[in-house]
């Protein structure tokens, strides 16, 4: 990244979101997805003792980093791994490694009982989850929790003692059939310019209101690839769960394993059977355990494909927190589509790449077909 980089990248307190300092990183990757975390990838030079000296008051662990563009936020998360070095000529550099604050449940164990044996609507028990994680001492990050509710219920038993890693449990949830999906949206208060971190909750997927943004090939797509992949596809599916309790010593406990989803359109259509299998080793409960079977089959069915597009980025396209979600609507006329396709799809991944020379600036679209 160069001197003249549109980009700023602050440095801020994890939990007071106090500022640090804000330091000229060069060649920055950012990328966000719905459901999982992101990254920011960069490196600062250190050429003299005062940047050293500035560089050291950021520390891993307990540092929120922000990327800004013409005073949007178009990324934030937490610092977690950074790498010093020189090489044999006494240059020295500080490479560095962050990922968006919904990757801080996976530092975090469930260590106080949560016991719903009664159905529960599953997104107030995600932000019941995410409410305990900031209550507790040090805990609170600073990221805000609305009142969704998916009319989707759960029973959940995690219990101190278990150390359960809260993202595996949120994961749980999400991923059951009729699941929802989450996101932490990063943004700047039109009135007071603070920065925000909101929890986003949606049953069953995330998607913004509003059109379609129109993509063309030729025009704004750059680039584009529909991979297609049968080795994460499948035709049957099973959960396994926890442990059976056994009463004898002399008794091997055993895993609950939900009962054989079949994808029968598939079979009957020709395809080979190719076997799926998910670990669940909380999930005690039979139904939700054929549930989270059932769910992955749906993601999973035949051949996974998950197409990417690249356009360049300009003032028709949304700042990347608002693109999260957004529909599309590609429209391509090339060889292989001589007929024209037109087609919508959800976003449910970016990447940016900033410019270069001789190269513009650029987003990268991971998409899921409406």
């Amino acid at each position: 990244m160069t001197a003249v980089s549109p980009y700023r990248v602050l440095f801020c307190d994890l939990r007071t979101d106090r500022p640090i300092d804000s330091l000229p990183l060069r060649d920055v990757q950012v990328d966000d997805y719905i459901g999982r975390s992101g990254s920011l990838t960069g490196t600062l030079s250190i050429p003299d003792a005062r940047t050293a000296e500035r560089a050291r008051a950021i520390e891993d662990g307990r540092t929120a980093v922000y990327l800004e563009r013409g005073g949007d936020l178009w990324w934030g998360g937490i610092l977690w791994t950074s790498t010093l070095s020189a090489d044999d000529k006494g240059v020295m550099s500080l490479a560095v490694q962050a990922a968006t604050f919904d990757s801080y449940p996976a530092r975090r164990r469930i260590r106080r009982d949560f016991v719903h044996t009664a159905p529960q609507d599953e997104l107030l028990l995600v932000r019941q989850l995410w409410s305990y994680l900031q209550e507790t001492a040090g805990g609170d990050i600073g990221v805000a929790i609305g009142d969704e509710l998916s009319g989707e219920t759960a029973e959940v038993v995690w219990r101190d003692g278990d150390e359960i890693v809260a993202d595996e449990a949120i994961r749980e949830l999400a991923d059951a059939e009729n699941g929802f999906e989450h996101y932490i949206e990063v943004s700047r208060d039109p009135d007071t310019g603070t920065r925000t971190k909101r929890l986003r909750l949606r049953s069953p997927r995330i998607l913004h209101e509003g059109d379609d943004l129109v993509l063309d090939r030729p025009g704004s797509i750059l680039t584009y690839s529909f991979p297609r992949d049968a080795t994460r596809g499948g035709t049957h599916a099973r959960a396994r769960g926890a442990t059976r309790e056994t009463t004898s010593p002399n008794q091997e406990g055993r895993p609950i394993v939900s009962p054989e989803v079949v994808a029968h359109r598939l079979i009957e259509g020709g395809y080979p059977r190719i076997d799926l299998s998910s670990d669940h080793p909380q999930v005690k409960n039979p139904i939700r355990l054929f549930r989270l079977a059932r769910a992955q089959l749906a993601k999973a069915h035949g051949v996974v494909t998950v197409p990417e597009v690249t356009v360049r980025l300009d003032e028709r396209i949304p700042v990347p927190p608002q693109l999260i979600g957004r529909s599309v609507r590609l429209r391509i006329t090339d060889e292989w589509h001589p007929a024209g396709l037109d087609q919508r799809f959800r976003v449910v991944g970016v990447k940016i790449t900033p410019p270069q020379r001789g190269r513009p600036e650029t987003a990268e679209l991971f998409l899921e077909a409406l």
